[in-house]
């Protein structure tokens, strides 16, 4: 039996797939977007009639390769990982994730695995390695099994500036509000916007559980319930789509960059990560009597055994399996620098160390000059992550990371107390994280362990991605050339 064929006819799916037909029917869903995640987190895939539900659950669709490349050329006009003689791939999707869009309900979405196509020469219907997604699940599966049930479960803190439109559509280069943190007079202004996303965010299963204005014009933080790594890499995704959903209806820009403003503070998304056994998945209908999805957009995994919280005196040190993580983290930060902050705007951030940059590798206690933070009893922070991650690509990353650090009993070191900013400035001797995407790529290139989260065609993808934004980037005159250069002579 093929991948495919397995996950198709996989135990239980039978009774989801019957489910979703019950759910079609009784919200009156006439489309649905099936949709993957590219190799940069953004969401791709096909649009399908709600009457061929079942032969696409069943059969699948066909995309091209290039498609979990964007489709993009490089610098030399050529496809991205993928050549147009490649064949499709085909999406056969989860019905678990299945979801009606709370602002047209006549539409529903539904997340997918990607396969190879079943006439390919060789591993026909074979897992896609390039689809990261599914390589989340895969690798999480695979540290269960190695680690005794041991499990990931993450809350990510994805911060976003809502930007203002002209009469064109295009951006002015304002974000909507003063760039007062925590300030509610400025969060009461975004009111309408937040409001909204909350709505809809509830309407998909994210239990919204804080939200705040942060230190950059139109810069909100909104928070939901932590989950299962690969459930809430599910959600970050899902609360991009609906943040461009309501700018749209807002007329502005909901904006993911890292750093569109130098001065104030870029959006980062602060990974909060802890390792569990045991525990129960429980459906929170989050006061709907009906759910307007299946119930697995709506399941959350609730109680087990926290195997980051202390297990001495000191109330403090994490537990022994904690500090083994963060030693793996720690061993492996420069190469997970390459996917926490992964485009050249990312290191805009990292620069701008007013702002409370993680540029050091180094872990503490509430520490945040630091690269990863004990944030509270049970949790750690893993700071250099920024709001254009890839969660799907992060999660395996943090997973290799962890097992190494577990597997080879490897010691972080004492955490850091101090400012690291005013150490450095006395002269202290500190380690860096890379300070560029070229020299983060460098650092992953020479790391078998994380390079091992990205396998086979994955990392053949991310690599020439990457190295072809840097390499555009080197190529191109800027403003700041012009401003710097332009008549600096004779």
């Amino acid at each position: 039996m093929t991948d495919l064929e397995a996950h198709v006819n996989q135990p239980g799916r039978d009774k989801l797939v019957k489910e979703v037909r019950d759910k079609i029917n009784e919200l009156g869903i006439t489309y649905i977007y099936f949709q993957f995640i590219s190799v940069t987190g953004r969401i791709v895939g096909k649009g399908i009639p709600a009457a061929h539900w079942e032969r696409t659950a069943e059969k699948g669709f066909q995309l091209v390769y290039g498609s979990t490349a964007n489709l993009f050329i490089d610098r030399h006009g050529d496809y991205i990982g993928y050549g147009p003689e490649a064949m499709e791939l085909v999406g056969i999707p989860d019905p678990e994730t299945f979801a009606q869009l709370p602002w047209d309900k006549r539409v529903a979405r539904v997340y997918c695995t990607c396969f190879r196509n079943r006439e390919e020469r060789e591993n026909p219907g074979g897992h896609l390695t390039s689809d990261c997604r599914g390589n989340l699940r895969i690798h999480h599966n695979e540290f269960k099994e190695k680690h005794g049930g041991m499990h990931l479960r993450v809350g990510t803190e994805p911060e976003m500036m809502w930007l203002k439109r002209d009469e064109k559509g295009a951006p002015t280069g304002e974000g909507f509000s003063k760039p007062f943190c925590y300030h509610i007079d400025q969060f009461e202004s975004l009111r309408p916007v937040f409001m909204k996303v909350i709505e809809y965010s509830n309407a998909m299963g994210l239990d919204m559980i804080q939200g705040d204005h942060e230190d950059a014009p139109g810069q909100l933080e909104l928070n939901w319930t932590y989950d299962d790594v690969l459930r809430n890499a599910d959600r970050l995704s899902t609360y991009r789509q609906i943040c461009a959903q309501v700018a749209r209806e807002n007329n502005l820009i909901a904006c993911f960059m890292t750093k569109p403003f130098m001065g104030v503070s870029a959006s980062g998304c602060h990974t909060n990560m802890s390792l569990w056994t045991g525990g129960k998945d429980k459906v929170n209908k989050l006061g709907h009597d009906s759910i307007p999805a299946n119930d697995g957009a709506f399941t959350y995994v609730e109680g087990g055994d926290n195997l980051f919280m202390p297990d001495t005196d000191d109330q403090q040190m994490p537990g022994k399996v904690g500090l083994q993580a963060i030693g793996g983290v720690m061993k492996h930060l420069g190469a997970l620098t390459a996917i926490g902050s992964s485009t050249v705007n990312s290191y805009r951030r990292l620069w701008d160390q007013g702002f409370w940059a993680p540029v050091y590798a180094d872990w503490g206690y509430q520490n945040r000059t630091c690269g990863l933070r004990v944030s509270a009893p049970g949790r750690f922070e893993y700071r250099s992550v920024d709001s254009m991650h890839n969660p799907y690509l992060m999660g395996s990353g943090l997973l290799k990371a962890f097992d190494d650090g577990i597997t080879n009993d490897i010691d972080p070191g004492k955490p850091e107390n101090t400012n690291m900013y005013e150490a450095v400035a006395a002269g202290k001797d500190v380690k860096k994280l890379p300070l560029s995407l070229g020299e983060a790529l460098d650092r992953l290139d020479e790391d078998e362990v994380i390079k091992s989260a990205m396998p086979d065609e994955m990392y053949k993808v991310f690599k020439h991605y990457k190295r072809d934004e840097w390499e555009k980037f080197l190529g191109a005159t800027t403003q700041w050339d012009l401003d710097t250069y332009l008549d600096c002579l004779p």
